[in-house]
């Protein structure tokens, strides 16, 4: 009985073969005694990987910001210029002698006074007589010298007491208050970034070509035959195609005045410079000086000068003459000179003795009592700080590349159905021993036939449909092939 239902099983399986197959079909190498079925042949496909692009290839401009780097500077706050320094000439005092005159009395020696010179007044000396009794010369001829007496006069003159003199005034340097505009930071750019705009686009992709299959169908209702087995439809299913829905991000652009780079849109937006106000003062007329003239300084003296120099005359002394007693002259009249130095008058004057050390003499004109000296007024800087631009930024562009994902296909190489015929096992050579030995190979290949009772059962069944489809062999039955790929010996 139970071989009686392994033979029924067997034969059920043959779902899938041609049961109502013409014998007259010419079967291709076909052997005595075996047994042969128009088998359900799987199409034969092959799974090909293929890129699909998901996102194109694309560019990223990456910022590079400008560096900048800390400078400090000397700023001129008030201009270099110079200062007058100004100080009194030095002056000595000098006592100036001078000729006043001669004593009086006195004449000066040799006509003309002079300093050093002496006065000389002439004194004379009377004639010495002795009496003489006889008619005699009483009184000899001579001569007499009179002094005629130098005249003088009393003159009034001005002396300089202090000569005349320049004094110089500083006139100051004259600033003016200037601002201007000092550069703190360097314009510079900024890049501005913002997501380029993308729409979501989804494309079919086929993964499984449309195919065809045999199902078979219930019998006809109005088949007249009573054996229903007589009646069973093969139809010849379609398979529609399989799709997978691939979604990819299309890239659409950017903004007037945006740039692409990459998923992103950039925009170069100018920063102006930075400045700030200082205020300092600038030399507008460099210090001068202004010379004023001191007029010398006068008293008046009074001195006696010579009018007429002293001079003497000779007068002629006629001889007298007397017959009475007479003075003879014994020794005639002369005179005698007496000297006196020249009287010497004096008075007080300042002199310019010249400048101090350093100093010179103010010739910035027609001259001056004052002695000056230049000094240098340095220039006046603060400093101050900002950032300079050492380095503009700018921008590198990177390539990013495409995005794909892998899509798996099969395609199909060979299109199957009930188009071969295939050896198989005769339903007299299906034992409980074969039996058992396709369950125990499907077990061990990881199928599941369910209990090994040497029963073709419907999980048995199942297992080897699964095992014929996962390994490309011909669905349906227990043909040679199958056989021989389980290992299973008949």
């Amino acid at each position: 009985m139970k071989r009686l239902n392994v033979i029924l099983s067997v034969a059920f399986m043959l779902f899938a073969c041609a049961a109502f197959a013409q014998p007259e079909v010419e079967i291709p190498n076909q052997k005595p005694g075996s047994c042969y079925a128009k088998c359900l042949i799987a199409d034969e496909y092959t799974t090909e990987t293929e890129q699909i692009q998901v996102k194109a290839a694309s560019t990223r401009v990456e910022t590079i910001p400008a560096a900048y780097e800390s400078v400090s500077e000397q700023v001129l706050v008030r201009d270099a210029s110079s200062r007058i320094e100004r100080v009194p000439a030095e002056y000595e005092t000098i006592t100036q002698s001078f000729v006043k005159g001669c004593p009086s009395g006195y004449e000066p020696e040799g006509g003309a006074l002079v300093a050093g010179g002496n006065c000389v007044r002439f004194i004379p000396i009377p004639a010495v007589y002795e009496t003489v009794t006889e008619q005699v010369l009483v009184k000899d001829a001579s001569t007499r010298l009179e002094v005629v007496p130098a005249q003088y006069e009393t003159v009034t003159e001005q002396i300089v007491a202090k000569p005349a003199s320049f004094r110089t005034e500083t006139i100051p340097a004259e600033y003016e208050s200037m601002t201007e505009q000092v550069l703190v930071k360097e314009a510079s750019t900024r890049i501005e970034r913002r997501p380029a705009r993308y729409e979501t686009q989804s494309e079919q992709i086929e993964t499984a070509p449309a195919a065809t299959k045999w199902v078979k169908k219930k019998a006809d209702r109005n088949c007249l035959s009573a054996d229903p087995n007589d009646c069973l439809v093969w139809c010849l299913v379609e398979t529609p195609a399989q799709y997978r829905t691939v979604t990819k991000k299309v890239r659409v652009g950017c903004d007037d005045g945006w740039t692409d780079n990459g998923d992103d849109c950039i925009k170069t937006v100018d920063i102006p410079a930075e400045y700030t106000t200082r205020t300092y003062n600038k030399l507008k007329t460099a210090a001068s000086t202004r010379q004023t003239e001191i007029p010398a300084q006068y008293k008046s003296i009074s001195k006696t000068v010579v009018k007429t120099p002293a001079q003497t005359r000779t007068v002629e002394i006629p001889a007298e003459y007397t017959t009475r007693t007479v003075r003879k002259l014994k020794t005639p009249a002369s005179t005698r000179t007496e000297t006196a130095p020249v009287i010497m008058g004096s008075y007080t004057t300042t002199q310019r003795k010249g400048c101090p050390s350093g100093y010179t003499e103010d010739t910035s004109g027609a001259g001056s009592g004052d002695c000056i000296r230049s000094t240098d007024i340095p220039a006046e800087y603060t400093s101050r700080s900002f950032r300079k631009l050492a380095t503009p930024a700018s921008t590198r562009t990177i390539d990013i590349p495409a995005e794909y994902t892998t899509v798996t296909r099969r395609v199909l190489v060979k299109k199957g159905g009930f188009t071969e015929w295939r050896e198989v096992v005769c339903a007299d050579q299906v034992t409980n021993v074969t039996v058992r030995k396709i369950q125990e190979a499907l077990r061990s290949r990881g199928y599941d036939p369910g209990p090994s009772d040497n029963v073709m059962g419907a999980r048995t069944k199942a297992a080897l449909v699964k095992y014929q489809k996962d390994n490309n062999l011909p669905v349906g039955n227990l043909d040679v092939e199958t056989m021989k790929s389980l290992g299973v010996s008949y």
